[in-house]
This record gives structure tokens, sequence and C-alpha cells, in this order.
């Protein structure tokens, strides 16, 4: 059950400055009960999620639609380039410095999310990782080129075991980063990009958005149907020349990408059922992030 939303009124009574975080696995609900919750509030929402950044990427990443998204004041919706990546840290001081912009004007802000370490970021800081040293990323790139992301994804689970239960296990540029800062630092990666916490002058709100797995999966395949219906085949495709790129590694385009590098990979399963399911881990993962994370929001 979605937790009910609190009168706008009530909700202005309490704590000058709120912050109201609107959580959940994809394809939960998140979008639509953050412009109702705006419009009640007559605020404006904050996006958390790492691929609606980008303008290219519309269909696949779920973006809100024209109609939500001139509905509400929306910020870090199709905001840049993907040839232009947002990195956390970037991020985390726009989006800081947006907040103390819209507090001047509304007592409540809605934030809607998406990806956890932007969350984390806008919630709480991110430190600073350490850079591991050019003869460590070499030899992490080799292995990944020559034995593949599993032999990375064996040294994560043993490393860092809380970060491997939530990463993306075929995104091996991912894995490979979160192992160059476990070596050069000599501490799990999950650690240091949970630390230090730092204070906002805002308090936050989550609000979480809870389904049945049965509800969420039905979600999940209804709207990859809708997604392949308006579109997502023709978007990854004008995607492709620029699938080298880390930000364009995402369910709903890489599935294709895969399928045209090479024919015989997805074997019987169609690009349509290859998305849901890969869609679903995602979510499960989510699911994970959430159980751990939300307690110490």
């Amino acid at each position: 059950m979605k937790k009910p939303l609190s009168s706008a009124s009530s909700l202005r009574n309490k704590a000058i400055k709120k912050l109201l975080l609107i959580l959940g696995p994809t394809a939960s609900g998140k979008t639509a009960h953050a412009i109702q919750l705006a419009q009640q509030l007559q605020t404006e929402i904050v996006s958390c999620d790492s691929r609606q950044f980008y303008s290219e990427m519309d269909i696949g990443v779920a973006r809100p639609t024209p109609e939500e998204l001139a509905s509400v004041p929306h910020h870090f919706i199709a905001c840049r380039s993907i040839q232009h990546p947002y990195n956390v840290f970037t991020y985390q001081e726009d989006a800081l410095s947006l907040l103390d912009t819209l507090f001047q004007q509304h007592d409540t802000v809605v934030a809607v999310g998406g990806s956890g370490l932007y969350i984390e970021a806008l919630c709480h800081g991110i430190a600073v990782l350490p850079d591991p040293s050019p003869e460590l990323r070499q030899q992490l790139q080799h292995q990944l080129h020559t034995e593949g992301v599993e032999s990375l994804r064996a040294m994560l689970r043993t490393l860092d075991p809380d970060y491997y239960a939530q990463v993306d296990l075929a995104n091996g540029v991912r894995i490979q980063r979160a192992l160059e800062v476990c070596l050069t630092a000599g501490k799990p990666y999950s650690q240091l990009i949970q630390q230090p916490r730092q204070p906002r002058p805002f308090s936050i709100e989550p609000i979480v958005i809870d389904r049945s797995r049965d509800e969420l999966r039905s979600r999940i395949n209804h709207r990859v149907d809708q997604m392949l219906a308006n579109g997502l085949e023709a978007e990854a495709r004008r995607l492709y020349p620029f699938r080298h790129l880390t930000t364009l590694n995402t369910v709903g385009y890489k599935e294709f990408f895969a399928l045209w590098d090479h024919p015989h990979t997805l074997g019987e399963t169609s690009p349509a059922d290859a998305i849901k399911l890969n869609t679903w881990h995602y979510a499960k993962k989510q699911l994970t992030w959430l159980k751990k994370r939300v307690p110490l929001l």
C-alpha cells in the first residue's frame, strides 16, 4: 500500500523546510505520486534519476510525459546530453544549490528517485573517492577485457558483498570502479559512499511506494509493452552509435544493442522478454537498497 498523501495544510504546519522524498522500485508509480503531491502542495519536483538527466533518453528511461512535465515544474529532467555525462559530485552541488533557491519560495519540495547513489548524495552527501593508480586501473581493465565481467564480480563479492548485492552485475565499468576504490582505500566501496553523513539545512521525509511483488512485476511487464508500442526499438536504434557510453549501459537499450551486435546472444529470448526480466532483476536490487537505506534517511 502507498503511504497516504498528507494534506497540504498538515505538511506545511510541520518543519518549515522539508524535502519529501518519493521512493520505490522502478514502475511502482513514483512519478504520478510525486506530481500529485507537488500539485497539492503547489511546489516543485527534483529528480534523482541518473538516466532521466539525458535529453536523448526518453522512452527507455520512462521519462515523464510532456503533459506531466507541464503540470508541475521539474528539475534535472533532460537537462544534459549523453556526451556530457553528469557525475554524482556535480549533481550533489547543483541539486543543493537548486534546493537553496527553491526553499526560498516553498516550505516543502518534492524529490523523486530513482538512483540510490544520487539519493544518498542529495540527502547525506557523497565523499570524494580516491583515484586508483594508473597501474591498478590498467590491470582491472585488462582483466575485464580478457576474462570478462564474471572475474570482477567474484572479486567484488569478496571485497564488498553489500555493494555486490545492489550493483547491476552486467555493468563491468561500474564494478571496475568499485573495485578500484576498494583496493585503493582498503575499505568497501559501499562504506565509503555512505560517509560522511553531511547535515542538511532541511528535514527529509521518505515516502515509499510499496507494492506486492506480483503487482510490481505486472506493472513492469505492462510498462515495457507500452515502451515498445511507443517506439523503444527506434529510440534504441538512434542511440546505437553511442552504445559505448556508460550511460547507455541501461536496461531497455542494452538488450537491443546486444542483439544487433551479436544476433545469437539472446537465443530464443526476445528483446521484450529480456527487458522485462532485466527490469525485474533491477527492481529487486532497488528493493534491497530501500530495505537497508530508508530507515537511515
